[in-house]
């Protein structure tokens, strides 16, 4: 006789619904969900001591290797600020018609280099931490940020030098100098914002962080680091479109305005039109809108 052997039906799956449903009553989530906005920026305030500790610790060990250590703090951009001036100041001699050029040349180069290693940290900030972000849950916005503070920190080191030359070169210490400190965090905020930015595109497109240091190099040029864009956008000759975007150029109002602040040769006159409005909306957009845009892939980042 032939044996018929009965086997149990299959047993259905859950549907979705019903998971979804179970998942509810007891309280679970989807691992690396995207918290709303309002929740996301509650978790991030309450990692605000890890962002400081993460970008003080960032920046002690930069130049542990060197013997010099932290003079390379300010030494990097002297030397650099160096190298303009034989460059533009002498050979180009870009100098012409601009008072106390040095320390206006000093000023633009260590304004620019906070806006540029922000940007270039931020670009590398998921990409470059991937160990980090997939060990441990938190906020990943407060990378680029601590980033940014990163280099703000490593600025004011060189603003102390930045004192010490304004003073030999016969610069007043003047009241016009607390003008530093809302131009310094319209500054970082902008700053932040940018490097939000690029901290999602390198996530997805790690070769971007090849690219920048072009982009940067371009930007610094048509920023006044080195030259007066009032005594370029003085010219006639000049398209009304091209002066008005070399006056906006977001780089330009920030190395203006620290001018302003601490040059007392760099009059008012020298500043773009509103330049106190186009530093705050620069600030806002970009801090604002870098920021919504990194987080609407949070859960993205140290995936795939």
């Amino acid at each position: 006789m032939s044996q018929v052997l009965h086997t149990p039906p299959p047993t259905q799956a859950p549907a979705d619904d019903d998971l979804t449903a179970l998942a509810a009553r007891h309280g679970l989530t989807v691992s690396g969900a995207r918290p709303t906005l309002p929740e996301y920026v509650r978790r991030l305030w309450d990692r605000r001591h890890f962002i400081t500790a993460f970008a003080t610790a960032k920046l002690t060990a930069q130049y542990s290797q060197a013997k010099l250590g932290q003079v390379w703090q300010v030494m990097t951009p002297l030397l650099n600020a160096a190298v303009y001036y034989f460059i533009f100041g002498v050979l180009l001699n870009t100098k012409h018609n601009v008072p106390d050029y040095v320390p206006f040349l000093v000023t633009g180069v260590f304004i620019w280099t906070f806006t540029q290693s922000s940007i270039m940290a931020g670009t590398r900030a998921i990409s470059g931490n991937l160990g980090l972000v997939r060990a441990l849950h938190f906020p990943r916005a407060a990378l680029p940020i601590s980033f940014a503070l990163q280099q703000l920190q490593q600025l004011l080191f060189s603003m102390c030098a930045l004192v010490v030359i304004l003073l030999c070169f016969g610069v007043p210490v003047a009241a016009s100098w607390l003008l530093a400190i809302p131009a310094l965090v319209l500054q970082f905020t902008f700053n932040a914002g940018i490097s939000m930015i690029m901290a999602r595109l390198g996530a997805k497109t790690p070769d971007i962080a090849q690219l920048m240091p072009f982009v940067l190099r371009t930007w610094m040029y048509v920023s006044g680091v080195m030259w007066s864009i009032d005594k370029i956008t003085a010219k006639d000759d000049l398209p009304r479109l091209v002066t008005v975007l070399l006056q906006l150029n977001p780089a330009a109002v920030y190395i203006d305005l620290m001018r302003f602040a601490l040059i007392d040769s760099f009059h008012a006159k020298s500043l773009p039109p509103h330049v106190w409005a186009a530093a705050t909306g620069w600030a806002l957009l970009a801090g604002v809108g870098g920021f919504v845009y990194f987080w609407k892939a949070e859960e993205r980042y140290g995936r795939g």
